[in-house]
C-alpha cells in the first residue's frame, strides 16, 4: 500500500488557480523529484501537504488514513494540525533555524513539546542525527557562525528529528553557493541509500536523475509529465523538452 496518497488537489488564491487537479501515489522508501517552472505550483503543493495551505479540492492520505479531504466542511483545531504535520518533515529553501538556539538546541525545541520521549532520549538522538550529516563539532554552534551549507544540514536533522514518515524538501539547495551545494546534496543521497521517502521540488536535474525512483514535471497547476527519471532523457512532452533545453 502507498504511504501516500494524493488524490485531485486543487489550490486557487482568488482568481490565480495554482494547482488544478494533482494526483501521484508514492511507496514507502520513494524518492520522488518535482521539477518546473518558477510558478507551476511545487511550492503550493508541498504547503499543502505540509498543512501550511489547505486546498480547495480533493484528499491527502497518509498510510491508509485521510489526513485531509476538502468535502469535510470543517477546519481542523490547532492541536490536530500538529499531529497531521507529525506526518511530514519539511526543509525550507532559507534554512528557518531559529537564530537565538544553538544547533542541539534547535533540533530538540519541537520534541520537547511534541513528543512523549524523554529529555535524553530527544538529544540522545538529536546528537546521532548532528553527526550523520557531519556536524558533530557545531554541536553548540549558533546559526550565525554556520555557513549556509552547514545551515541547511541542520535544517535537515531539524526535520529527521520529528521522525516524519515523509521527508520534503523545498529546493533545498537555491539559497546556496554552487560550492556549498555538493554537500546538502551529498546529506540527501545518503538518505536516499537509507530509504528515507522523500519528495524534492528541486532544479537540480542531475541529482534528480541519479537519486529519484519517480519524477514529476509541474507546468501550469497540472502534472504534464510524471514516470522514471528517464524521462528527463527522452521527454514526451515538448513542454517538459523546452524546460529541460534551458539547462
Amino acid at each position: 500500500m502507498a504511504i501516500l496518497e494524493v488524490k485531485n488537489i486543487c489550490k486557487s488564491f482568488g482568481r490565480n488557480h495554482v494547482l488544478r487537479g494533482i494526483d501521484f501515489t508514492l511507496d514507502k522508501g520513494e524518492v520522488l523529484s518535482i521539477i518546473g517552472s518558477s510558478g507551476s505550483g511545487k511550492t503550493t503543493l508541498l504547503r499543502c501537504l505540509n498543512s501550511l495551505e489547505f486546498a480547495d479540492e480533493g484528499q491527502i492520505i497518509v498510510n491508509g488514513e485521510a489526513i485531509f479531504d476538502a468535502s469535510i466542511n470543517k477546519r481542523p483545531s490547532e492541536k490536530e494540525l500538529q499531529q497531521k504535520r507529525l506526518h511530514f518533515g519539511l526543509v525550507f529553501q532559507n534554512f528557518n533555524l531559529f537564530p537565538q538556539y544553538s544547533v542541539l538546541e534547535n533540533l530538540t525545541l519541537a520534541p520537547r513539546l511534541l513528543t512523549k520521549d524523554s529529555k535524553e532520549e530527544i538529544e540522545s538522538y538529536a546528537l546521532e542525527l548532528i553527526e550523520s550529516v557531519g556536524l558533530k563539532e557545531k554541536v553548540n554552534s549558533y546559526p550565525c557562525e554556520l555557513s549556509g551549507g552547514q545551515q541547511q544540514r541542520v535544517a535537515i536533522a531539524r526535520a529527521l528529528a520529528m521522525k516524519p514518515n515523509i521527508l520534503c524538501f523545498d529546493e533545498p539547495t537555491s539559497a546556496l553557493d554552487p560550492e556549498l551545494t555538493g554537500e546538502v546534496l551529498k546529506v540527501i543521497r545518503s538518505l536516499a541509500d537509507k530509504k528515507m521517502t522523500m519528495i524534492i521540488v528541486t532544479h537540480e536535474m542531475t541529482f534528480a536523475h541519479d537519486v529519484s525512483d519517480k519524477i514529476i514535471f509541474m507546468d501550469g497547476g497540472v502534472i504534464a509529465e510524471q514516470g522514471s527519471p528517464e524521462i528527463l532523457e527522452h521527454p514526451k512532452s515538448e513542454r517538459l523538452q523546452a524546460f529541460l533545453t534551458s539547462f
